[in-house]
């Protein structure tokens, strides 16, 4: 073993971290997270009880089962960015319209701290993108090119792709100068 092994001298939480922050470049894990948090309070608030003092407030609505299903979907839909990040625009998609319908039916929408943090999170996921992977040990000003030589101690940059069909050259069209007896004006105008 030498000492300038890779890995090896490495502590293990580090090592998670790089793990992680590749694994979160490669998906919307904002969008996913935002979407979850999202989903907490409306799916918790008409369930919960506040206690203002000797006061119990009760905060359950008769549309109860409808905000823990619109909860647990926002969750779920919220996975479902970051494990299956390809169908990423329908769950953004179905993130937004489930945050419009918590607003009649869970508190207003969690008393809009669900409501703001799912549709946020489903925007997110719609407008991610994967990124382009990046060139290894190319130049960025002559990506995808070859050259040939020119000659000595010249180089000229040659066509990646090369067609055998000959294209026909079309003549720009030629048009006619002299002026109408009219001043050049059209008929119409």
């Amino acid at each position: 073993m030498s000492p300038e092994s890779t890995g090896q001298n490495e502590h293990y939480l580090r090592a998670f971290r790089r793990g992680f922050r590749a694994w979160r470049g490669n998906r919307p894990f904002w969008a996913g997270l935002f979407t979850m948090v999202g989903g907490l309070p409306i799916a918790y608030f008409p369930y919960a009880n506040m206690h203002l003092g000797n006061i119990t407030l009760a905060m359950s609505t008769t549309a109860g089962a409808g905000s823990l299903i619109i909860g647990v979907l926002l969750i779920t839909l919220g996975l479902t960015m970051w494990f299956h990040h390809i169908v990423r625009v329908f769950a953004g998609v179905a993130a937004i319209l489930l945050a419009l319908i918590s607003i009649p039916v869970a508190n207003i929408g969690g008393f809009l701290i669900g409501f703001l943090f799912s549709l946020l999170g489903g925007a997110l996921s719609i407008s991610w993108a994967p990124g382009e992977p990046k060139p290894d040990a190319v130049d960025a000003g002559t990506q995808g090119q070859t050259y040939k030589d020119a000659g000595p101690g010249t180089q000229e940059p040659e066509p990646e792709f090369q067609s055998t069909a000959a294209v026909s050259q079309q003549q720009p069209e030629q048009y006619d100068t002299t002026v109408e007896a009219d001043g050049g004006r059209h008929r119409a105008g």
